[in-house]
């Protein structure tokens, strides 16, 4: 494991998470920082984001807009199905190591078309690598959301198994409800 870069603790990263999502709930636009002077300052000083989001690809699901973020404030990887392989594994490492980021949140969410797939039976091509994945951290389920809340813990233990990280850095599962725009942790 390379140096840790310390940045914002994990419980207060999440606060900050949790605060900005209460924000989102009522907003119609997102009220995050994406002015000419964060772009300038994080262009010349680098990003230091407080959290990492490993979410689903799904157009509706904005983890910047969710948590009321601006420019520099959450590593964002995103896949289809929130699902966890090396590329993403190396993602998360990056943020945590080099980024200082303590917070790592495996954002599933409602209504999820991946998770709809693995219950209705897989896919085909290289979808059917994501829906397999999905798959096998449901099992039987047929439950949408309950499926949802499987596939995230399968993410965490990916993560938690294969990542060496500092003990400040906390992994925990979130599930976005796109029919109000609330995050609900697990």
């Amino acid at each position: 494991m390379s140096s840790h870069v310390q940045g914002l603790p994990a419980e207060e990263a999440l606060a900050k998470l949790k605060q900005g999502n209460e924000k989102y709930l009522n907003a119609s636009a997102n009220p995050g920082d994406i002015s000419p002077a964060i772009r300038k300052n994080t262009c010349e000083n680098g990003q230091f984001p407080y959290a990492v989001v490993l979410t689903c690809s799904d157009s509706r699901v904005i983890p910047e807009s969710i948590f009321s973020a601006g420019i520099g404030e959450l590593f964002t990887i995103r896949v289809a199905g929130n699902v966890v392989k090396d590329f993403e594994l190396g993602s998360v490492e990056y943020a945590a190591d080099h980024l200082g980021s303590n917070l790592v949140v495996v954002l599933g969410h409602t209504n999820c078309g991946a998770v709809g797939a693995a219950i209705g039976g897989g896919a085909e091509g290289f979808i059917q690598t994501i829906t397999d994945e999905i798959k096998a951290a449901i099992g039987e389920e047929k439950d949408g959301y309950k499926a949802s809340c499987l596939n995230v813990e399968n993410s965490i233990q990916k993560i938690k198994s294969n990542l060496h990280m500092a003990d400040s850095v906390k992994v925990v599962g979130a599930i976005y409800h796109i029919e109000d725009g609330r995050v609900e942790f697990m």
